[in-house]
């Protein structure tokens, strides 16, 4: 399973907060996905994806 934090990120933190294994923010202050989503993190990456508030997170499986 891959993440990616598409254009129009507005770094309110949810996904670092809900997966901070696949999730950080980079040095523009947005987030980006960093590693593979390991099969442990699948849920938390789900989570987190379904909490953007801009639903810019795309998991593909």
């Amino acid at each position: 399973m891959t993440a990616r934090v598409n254009e129009g990120c507005i770094s309110c933190g949810t996904c670092v907060d809900a997966c901070p294994e696949v999730f950080r923010f980079n040095d523009d202050g947005l987030a980006e996905a960093y590693e593979a989503v390991a099969p442990e993190c699948e849920s938390a990456a789900k989570e987190a994806r379904d909490g953007c508030p801009v639903s810019v997170i795309d998991i593909e499986e």
